[in-house]
């Protein structure tokens, strides 16, 4: 099938940086939020991103007027229906997500594909909650969308081929690498990651180091680009939390637990670069 038209559910973080990703490689693009004024931030967000991106001499300033007038936003998800693939990309409530694939179901054409960005929710769930559940599928971006080259293509039992086939096309036009995962919580990258930074932060509380070193004894000491502290507020603690007790929830496995640290630190608000403290504190 061929993809034309993309919609996108949420103008968040990942929302809007989604929908940049696909305006700039030449999709229309319709993006929706809850209300105006979530919408507007979000819209916001993006043009101040790709009038960055023009500044640096990443585009042109033709680029530039060209991938924001691809972009529309809307507060009605009725405006998907044009639409040849929709991504969901909304917090991560199953209940909420399994709402707005019932809805997309209704709008759009039988032939859309229905996605979600989620990071750690049962993909199948969401399939089956929709009259096309062979057309149902996990395209994850990673953050920032714009940067990172990697988009997980995550296969439910019922996913068809050809489905799968035409989001590793999308996602390949995009300019991302694709790798695949199965329908399981964390995927492939949050799978290793996420205990990988949970250890961090268990060596953190138990006074074993200061973040600081911590962090650089990783960037200096493994060549990572970032620490994990410095990481998981890049992340967002809450999205950490969410995706540990998925994981936790499936296997069982203690290592995947968030710690009592991280919980306190959530219920505080501290949740990293987007509330402005986390492990580090941010102008």
């Amino acid at each position: 099938m061929k993809i034309e038209k993309v919609g996108v559910v949420g103008c968040g973080l990942m929302g809007s940086g989604i929908v940049e990703v696909c305006a700039r490689a030449g999709y229309s693009v319709t993006v929706s939020e809850v209300n105006q004024q979530l919408l507007d931030k979000g819209l916001a967000a993006i043009t101040n991103s790709i009038t960055r991106a023009a500044e640096r001499g990443k585009i042109t300033d033709e680029d530039k007027k060209a991938t924001l007038g691809r972009i529309k936003g809307t507060t009605n998800l009725e405006d998907f229906k044009n639409c040849n693939l929709v991504i969901e990309a909304v917090l991560e409530d199953m209940a909420r997500k399994k709402d707005i694939f019932r809805l997309l179901d209704k709008v759009c054409p039988k032939t859309s594909i229905l996605a979600t960005n989620t990071s750690c929710l049962a993909i199948i769930e969401m399939a089956m909650s929709t009259q096309r559940p062979d057309k149902v599928l996990g395209i994850h971006f990673f953050n920032p969308a714009p940067v990172m080259k990697l988009v997980e293509i995550v296969k439910p039992i019922a996913v068809s081929q050809e489905t799968v086939g035409d989001a590793k096309t999308f996602a390949e036009s995009l300019g991302k690498k694709v790798i695949f995962a199965p329908d399981s919580p964390g995927f492939v990258v949050n799978r290793l990651l996420v205990p990988f930074i949970i250890d961090a932060i268990r060596i953190y509380e138990a006074g074993t180091a200061t973040a600081e070193d911590i962090d650089q004894g990783m960037v200096l000491g493994c060549n990572h680009p970032m620490g994990p502290l410095a990481l998981a507020d890049l992340v967002g603690l809450d999205t950490l939390v969410m995706v540990g007790n998925a994981m936790y929830e499936e296997f069982k496995e203690p290592r995947f637990a968030p710690t009592p640290l991280l919980k306190k630190m959530v219920a505080a608000g501290r949740l990293g670069r987007k509330t402005g403290r986390g492990f580090y504190q941010y102008s």
